[in-house]
């Protein structure tokens, strides 16, 4: 504190306060350090004389975290699987540790794809349930999926830590898969499959599934989406846990990590639609959902035989809890003023530590003024205040900073309902091509992730290629529908035209394999790096939240499409009528392009 300058604040105050000297904030080699309010405060009154004045409480001392938008260098202390401190660094983390978790994200992507579209066709195929409702159910499915990674998010930063949460719900989903791959393995649970060719299922005459067998089919495929939902928020943080922040190459190290770590996505997604299809094609459903639920119980044993290796952070207690009180204090305190004669200061507790078991100190920022109310710790609020009534600088900026990253994934809101229209729409495209290139029928694409630029500009990048993967859709599928009525095809939407194949599907799963690449590693890198470190779970479903309102976006346009764009009286189908052959699916990506255009 020797190295502080000393500022006299008012002409009745003799108390000694510390101006906080100007911060170095770089990137890689620099060092950033950490707030730290004098240890005794004197009694007399401060009087502030705005806003930028808030900050000459705190003094510098080693190993702070910045504030939203600055470089991020370490604040929180690894620990074992037992919560204590790890002696020796070089035996843990890394990236052995990270090729473990690598691993368990593949599976569940592999997984998740898998069911998201192979769904689709089996409950049409085998459930024998109408294509009009499927995709909504579907889509429904992704939604609650990922929007309940909040859920682990929270569970993983308030209580059972990122390990744990990834172990519990891992297992869940080993369950879910399970019976699902039960469901389609075992007659009992479909309806009859006799006398049920392909006109038969044009005209819907096949025996639907009855209500229990449907009722068992959602159960379990909840159970998936359930179990996805504590892993997805966790595993990439855990992931980035593994490396040591401190070290000179730390960033570079994370960007690498996140690089590897859609390409394990990549790699899952690519199996889903290719090795998983041409299991379904050759061997049946029971034996393609089943090399789903294979796949995942290896890569839970791979993920726990890496135990010893992991890296932990310790829960920070309720991240909810801490919001609310930030909320409900400065709130009570709402008629305070800043410059009122019952000021001591701005609360934060003495040391190098927060208050928040597993979070480094924040540096106030001047954000979100009326938050700081409730860190104005007043002479009545005594030695030992309510939480409920004072709350530290770190928390208040905790809660800034969740409120200024909501913006970022909100703007991939429309990105994720274009990626889910292609999910769930392009399977009946596809029935209507020559989807023949050897063995395995074509499904989706990805790309490998570029360098060279920041997260957000990844994000915008992503976001500008969407647009274009959409206005390609639209205009195939304008070309599609009008070769298929030229050339007597169309009532025939399940019936493939041979002369029209699927490589054209390449480019736009090309384009959309392109955009998530750019938008969603920036989007997660950026997250990890600028939540919170008691929080960066809750951070990272941010994400997965803004992924779960596309899908629920996207059923809620397809409804409205259907409910007003036809008539069946007047025999006017809607442009997403089952036959999509007479429907104007290439019309509703055009309002898709003017979406992600505003």
């Amino acid at each position: 504190m020797a190295s502080a300058g000393a500022l006299e604040i008012g002409q009745h105050s003799s108390m000694a306060l510390y101006l906080q000297p100007p911060l170095q904030e770089l990137c890689g080699l620099e060092i950033i350090r950490e707030i730290k309010s004098p240890e005794n405060l004197p009694e007399t009154p401060a009087r502030l004389g705005g806003i930028h004045k808030l900050g000459i409480y705190f003094v510098e001392s080693d190993d702070r975290r910045a504030a939203i938008g600055g470089c991020y260098v370490g604040g929180t202390t690894p620990v074992n699987i037992r919560g204590k401190p790890i002696t020796d660094l070089s035996k843990t983390g890394g990236w052995i540790a990270a090729f473990f978790i690598f691993g368990n994200e593949m599976a569940e992507r592999m997984a998740y794809f898998g069911l998201s579209v192979n769904m689709v066709a089996f409950m049409f195929y085998v459930m024998h349930r109408p294509f009009a409702s499927l995709a909504n159910a579907v889509n429904n499915f992704l939604g609650i999926s990922q929007a309940s990674s909040v859920l682990g998010g929270f569970l993983a930063d308030a209580y059972l830590g990122r390990y744990w949460t990834i172990a519990t719900f891992t297992t869940i989903y080993l369950v879910g898969l399970t019976g699902i791959t039960l469901c389609a393995a075992m007659n009992i649970f479909m309806p009859n499959q006799d006398q049920c060719d392909q006109l038969s299922l044009l005209l819907g005459n096949c025996e639907p599934a009855k209500p229990w067998q449907m009722l068992y089919l959602y159960t379990f495929l909840y159970v998936t989406g359930f179990g996805a939902a504590g892993i997805r928020p966790c595993v990439s943080s855990f992931g980035a846990d593994q490396f040591d922040e401190k070290s000179r190459d730390y960033k570079s190290h994370l960007d690498s990590f996140f690089n590897f770590f859609y390409l394990s996505v990549t790699i899952g997604a690519i199996v889903a639609f290719t090795i998983v299809v041409y299991i379904q094609m050759e061997h049946g459903w029971g034996l393609a959902f089943g090399s789903l639920a294979i796949a995942m119980g290896i890569s839970n044993m791979v993920f726990f035989i890496g135990t010893p290796l992991y890296r932990h952070r310790l829960p920070g207690g309720s991240p909810l809890t801490r919001v609310a009180q930030v909320l409900v204090a400065a709130f009570r305190k709402r008629n305070a003023s800043f410059s009122s004669s019952e000021l001591v200061g701005l609360y934060e507790v003495p040391g190098k530590h927060s208050a928040i078991k597993g979070s480094g100190k924040i540096a106030h920022t001047d954000d979100f003024r009326y938050l700081d109310k409730a860190a104005l710790q007043l002479k009545e609020d005594g030695a030992d205040p309510s939480p409920w009534r004072l709350c530290t600088v770190t928390q208040i900026e905790e809660v800034k900073i969740l409120l200024k990253l909501f913006p970022i994934p909100a703007c991939t809101i429309m990105l994720n309902v274009i990626l889910t229209e292609f999910l769930t729409l392009s399977v009946q495209q596809a029935y209507t091509l020559n989807t023949y290139m050897g063995h395995p029928k074509l499904r989706h694409m990805h790309a490998c992730h570029p360098h060279g630029a920041s997260q957000l500009q990844r994000i915008g990048i992503g976001l500008a290629v969407s647009i274009l993967s959409v206005v390609w859709v639209g205009i195939f599928e304008w070309y599609r529908r009008n070769y298929a009525i030229e050339h007597g095809f169309e009532a025939s939407f399940l019936t493939a035209m041979p002369n029209l194949i699927a490589y054209w599907l390449l480019i736009q799963y090309c384009l959309i394999g392109i955009t998530e690449v750019f938008c969603i590693v920036g989007l997660l890198e950026f997250l990890y790096q600028e939540a919170p470190d008691a929080m960066r779970s809750i951070g990272s479903a941010y994400a997965a939240v803004a992924g779960g309102l596309g899908c629920f976006a996207a059923s809620i346009l397809n409804s409205i499409i259907k409910s007003v764009m036809g008539n069946p009286n007047e025999r006017r189908p809607s442009w997403l009528s089952e036959n999509i052959n007479i429907g104007r699916f290439d019309y509703l990506y055009g309002l898709l392009t003017v979406f992600e255009c505003d």
